[in-house]
């Protein structure tokens, strides 16, 4: 495990409390209720850290009084109690960890998950459909909520394009470590030769953004058009003309949204998409610049590969950052992605 102290001051966090709560007394609070709201949120989130982190450290001293038995009785039954809540106190350090390491801005908002499939047709179509039930199972063991802003159905089957919106506390701080390209080898169930295909998909992460980002976006600088929800989308979409798509002009960017059936409710999520993924673009932006000072390179197109799921001829799932491998490819598939995302976050502390 990293080094909680050096990543929790745990003294800054009680007297940030104290600040806030100090706030809360004063007379106007309420008057900005979208602010004081804010606050309220972020007292919170800084008491379960501190509660969190004096339980840990009670828990500690508990097993530090049970080893000191251990050590005089030599009571079996004791000892194996102590190695139980040991392995179960290293458990919750290292979950514990993983939320310190979520201390970026905008870590803790909601996620806009997209995927797009690459060339190859149906097989890279399927392939996204199978990376979309992985997600939403992921998102499910969190008790995530996930909503499908856009669902385009591939031709034969999979999808061509899909939108999430997961909504859960540090649901982009998690996600953001599946952006990039995801490689997928194994015999196709489309090709009656029985040949093994590559494909592969593209997932975008951006963060759900608050009103209080100042991305400006100018009425003349963006084209919405307005269509009939189509396709196979069953409970995805629902099929009237409130679908909204708008384009920034100036960056080329396109968003769409069909979840509402309202074209007014769909506008303004879409709208609001935009703005992620223009803040989004503002900060690999200034990413590129830095980079290009220290005269690194980046991969242009698809961008960087970041994990291959092999099915065949062997079953393999590795993680080309961390170089993390997991033989279990289908509790991956059902949503086990966390190792990875454990292992991403750690590296990039």
């Amino acid at each position: 495990m990293t080094n909680l102290g050096g990543l929790f001051d745990l003294e800054k966090k009680r007297a940030d409390i104290a600040d806030l709560e100090n706030e809360m007394t004063a007379p106007n609070f309420w008057d900005d209720q979208k602010n004081a709201q804010k606050i309220i949120d972020q007292v919170n989130h800084l008491k379960n850290l501190v509660q969190t982190f004096d339980q840990h450290v009670e828990a500690l001293e508990n097993l530090e009084v049970t080893y000191e038995f251990v050590k005089e009785e030599d009571d079996q039954e004791l000892r194996q109690e102590l190695n139980e809540e040991l392995e179960k106190l290293i458990k919750d350090l290292n979950q514990y960890e993983l939320l310190i390491l979520l201390s970026d801005p905008h870590d803790k908002n909601n996620a806009i998950l997209e995927l797009h499939p690459g060339a190859g047709g149906t097989e890279s179509q399927d392939w996204a459909s199978l990376l979309l039930r992985m997600y939403t199972r992921w998102a499910e063991h969190k008790n995530f909520k996930v909503e499908t802003l856009n669902y385009l159905p591939g031709e034969e089957a999979g999808v061509k394009s899909v939108t999430l919106l997961i909504k859960g506390h540090n649901a982009y701080g998690y996600l953001k470590a599946e952006k990039g390209v995801h490689r997928l080898v194994r015999i196709s169930p489309f090709d009656s030769s029985g040949r093994r295909h590559t494909s592969f998909v593209s997932c975008e992460v951006t963060p759900e953004l608050n009103d209080d980002i100042d991305i400006e976006i100018k009425s003349e600088e963006i084209k919405i058009d307005t269509y009939r929800a189509s396709g196979a989308g069953g409970q995805h979409v629902n099929t009237t003309d409130s679908a909204v798509r708008i384009t920034h002009i100036p960056t080329d960017t396109v968003v769409t949204c069909q979840s509402e059936r309202s074209q007014i409710k769909n506008r303004e999520q879409a709208l609001k998409m935009l703005k992620s993924k223009l803040y989004q673009l503002e900060i690999e932006k200034q990413q590129a610049e830095l980079n290009e000072l220290r005269g690194e390179q980046k991969d242009i197109g698809w961008g960087s590969q970041i994990r291959s799921y092999v099915f065949h001829p062997y079953s393999m799932i590795k993680d080309h950052r961390t170089n993390l491998e997991i033989g279990n490819t289908q509790s991956v598939m059902d949503g086990g992605i966390d190792p990875f995302i454990d292992a991403y976050l750690r590296q990039n502390v």
